[in-house]
């Protein structure tokens, strides 16, 4: 009874995690903040977006597991120097359209249905603790009305990572958060209806993915993804053709 009241406050803490996730890789995409560049400090990360010292904290371990930056005791965080990062990358104004959004989709099936069987096989007990944070977070942020690309994005990097195949995670640092089709909460009732009510599926879809590789079911994950991303398309493609 007593850690009831603190629920909230924990989901709140995961979601706000993930945005800083997203906003530092974003600013590492676009070169605001450039390989080899020391982060600011944790008092001015705090300042700047204001969270807590430990959203930041934790932040910052999630952009170590990625890969993104290390931490040199004593000295601080850096952008690590990505000399063996592939030079694919998709660039914002490539996504300016609906038929760019629905060809980096088709990208995406073609790379996650096997990164999804693999992950099913290789993953870890650590891996699959982060798939599940960010699912916690994905729901608490669609149930709040705030947008969810954060956790979207690092759930799907995290299944990346877990095939131990360092070119499927190197492949999904290359697409960034900006490869999630921007599928926000609109601002009348009626809208809010609709897309909570996708976001919604789109929750059981990632809940489909993450019980496939629990259990270890390469056939059922690649097809659990492959539906994912499928519906994603198919419904990017009815809004280009006008119909909702």
């Amino acid at each position: 009874m007593n850690s009831q009241p603190n629920i909230p406050e924990k989901r709140k803490s995961r979601s706000l995690t993930f945005e800083l996730v997203d906003q530092l890789s974003t600013e590492m995409q676009n070169g605001t903040l450039i390989s080899g560049q020391k982060l600011p400090t944790e008092a001015a990360i705090m300042a700047r977006f204001g969270v807590s010292r430990t959203v930041v904290r934790e932040a910052i371990s999630k952009l170590q597991a990625g890969g993104l930056v290390e931490t040199r005791h004593g000295i601080g965080t850096f952008v690590l120097t990505q000399t063996d990062t592939p030079s694919f990358r998709v660039n914002p104004n490539q996504l300016s359209t609906l038929h760019d959004v629905i060809a980096l989709l088709e990208l995406r099936i073609s790379i996650e249905t096997e990164a999804a069987a693999l992950a099913a096989v290789r993953r870890t007990e650590g891996n699959l603790r982060i798939m599940q944070e960010a699912m916690l977070a994905f729901s608490s942020a669609i149930e709040e009305g705030r947008d969810a690309i954060a956790a979207d994005f690092q759930f799907h990097h995290e299944i990346a990572r877990a095939t131990q195949n360092s070119h499927f995670a190197d492949m999904m640092n290359s697409l960034g958060a900006q490869s999630i089709p921007r599928a926000r909460l609109e601002t009348t009732p009626q809208i809010n209806r609709i897309r909570l009510a996708y976001l919604r599926r789109v929750h059981e879809e990632h809940e489909n993915i993450l019980n496939a590789i629990t259990s270890q079911d390469a056939e059922s994950a690649r097809a659990a993804m492959r539906t994912h991303l499928s519906n994603s398309r198919d419904r990017h493609k009815k809004g280009a053709s006008g119909q909702h």
